[in-house]
């Protein structure tokens, strides 16, 4: 009797990720299904890239030169206890590049950009306009998520790419301007030990971050239920799923990436 009030209690707390796990990953072959598949949306795919690069530009230079800019902060006062002050600037080429650009950038976009389709495609779900799409033999998956999958997997990368340089840039100046450091000594430390693959490597990351961010941000806003309330816990589980979706992934990219 205790054995099977157990197994339900188990299947009654997994049962819901596990139909959400489903869902997403059919949504996910009905996206690539319908990925190469004509007519291409060009105009709503480059408007998507638009809204979630373009407009997602000034909070993700916000982010990425604070960061660099802490990071040197951190660095610089710790390493000044060990006469390590010169490796300042490699610590924050590499992390800008293989961590905290990739990350922090999907993770602002997602709270800005995310949070947007999920709410767009939620209001178009209780106001029954997903319906109207299908009854003018329009798919929904091929109109609205393709377009927003495309961006968020090609717009993470430039955006991460400029996040690692404005980082290094705050990094740079906290350490030269700030403490003094030779300015030649920095950018000598910061090419010494940054690698292409430790670009490249953050740029796969940020493309693999925009995918997942623009699916569990569409799936949320696609299977909307429940009004204006559902839209809002819709815009609040995509950003919540997404981000931790994210960091989950980050571990496994990291040690697979940079093994």
């Amino acid at each position: 009797m205790f054995i099977i009030k157990a197994i339900e209690f188990i299947g009654t707390v997994f049962k819901d990720p596990i139909e959400e796990t489903g869902r997403i990953l059919l949504l996910f072959y009905s996206t690539i299904k319908w990925l190469f598949r004509p007519p291409f949306e060009l105009k709503n795919t480059t408007k998507q890239m638009v809204e979630i690069g373009i407009n997602s530009l000034p909070v993700v230079l916000i982010t990425a030169v604070f960061t660099g800019m802490v990071l040197a902060l951190q660095s610089y006062t710790g390493f000044k206890r060990f006469g390590a002050e010169s490796l300042v600037g490699s610590v924050v080429a590499l992390s800008m590049t293989r961590e905290l650009g990739p990350v922090l950038t999907a993770l602002i976009v997602t709270g800005r950009a995310g949070a947007a389709m999920a709410a767009e495609l939620g209001t178009m779900r209780v106001t029954e306009q997903i319906e109207a799409l299908e009854t003018l033999a329009t798919n929904p998956v091929k109109y609205l998520v393709v377009p927003r999958f495309i961006s968020g997997t090609i717009m993470l990368p430039c955006l991460a790419v400029i996040a690692d340089i404005i980082g290094i840039i705050g990094g740079y100046f906290v350490t030269v301007i700030v403490f003094g450091t030779s300015p030649n000594l920095y950018m000598k430390m910061t090419w010494d030990h940054l690698e292409m693959n430790d670009i490249y490597h953050g740029l796969i990351k940020a493309g693999v971050f925009g995918a997942i961010l623009s699916l569990i941000s569409c799936y949320k806003g696609f299977y909307t239920k429940g009004g204006a309330e559902g839209v809002g816990k819709a815009t609040t589980g995509a950003v919540v799923i997404s981000s931790m979706a994210i960091l989950i992934s980050d571990y496994f990219l990291s040690a697979w990436l940079f093994k």
